[in-house]
């Protein structure tokens, strides 16, 4: 009999603890939902270009926001032919950058704890240029610019290329 009763207590105290952590969980997730989102991260300053979506910007390494370039060592086919559209990448980035003031703007940061940013030289978003010329491909950012840069065969789409991601992981 007082085993049964000890049971009872226990089961209930174990259903308003539930329920007690359950609220607990919802009012720091509602609380949270409603914080402000943190102030963007500005990087102002020379550029130096690691890839064809990655800046190092006064120390900061900056990995282009909502674009995917071909990493450096990527092959991409025209015909029968390769071509280092990796490397053409990060050269055109270069060529964009060189000698000028490149304004970011970070929204957070990647798994390798590089700023993910909005990258500007004279008011050119680089970001999107990159697209536009096919020299990345949309990482949910940037749609529009493919379909354009896809459409009139541009950089890595005037011939066959394995998305960068893709290549990334089978050469790991």
């Amino acid at each position: 009999m007082i085993v049964k009763t000890l049971l009872r207590v226990v089961q209930r105290n174990r259903a308003l603890d539930i329920i007690v952590f359950a609220v607990l969980v919802l009012g720091i997730l509602a609380t949270i939902r409603f914080l402000p989102e943190p102030d963007p991260v500005e990087v102002t300053g020379t550029a130096h270009v690691i890839d064809g979506d990655s800046l190092r910007v006064r120390g900061v390494e900056i990995r282009l926001r909502g674009i995917d370039a071909p990493e450096g060592a990527q092959l991409c086919m025209q015909g029968a032919v390769s071509w280092p559209c990796g490397t053409q990448a990060a050269r055109k980035l270069g060529n964009q950058v060189r000698g000028r003031i490149v304004a970011c703007k970070g929204y957070g940061r990647d798994a390798y704890d590089r700023l993910l940013a909005v990258c500007r030289v004279k008011g050119m978003e680089l970001n999107r240029w990159l697209v536009e010329q096919g020299w990345a491909v949309s990482y949910h950012g940037y749609p529009d610019a493919e379909r354009i840069s896809k459409k009139a065969k541009r950089g890595i789409w005037s011939g066959k290329f394995i998305q960068p991601r893709d290549w990334r992981n089978g050469n790991r």
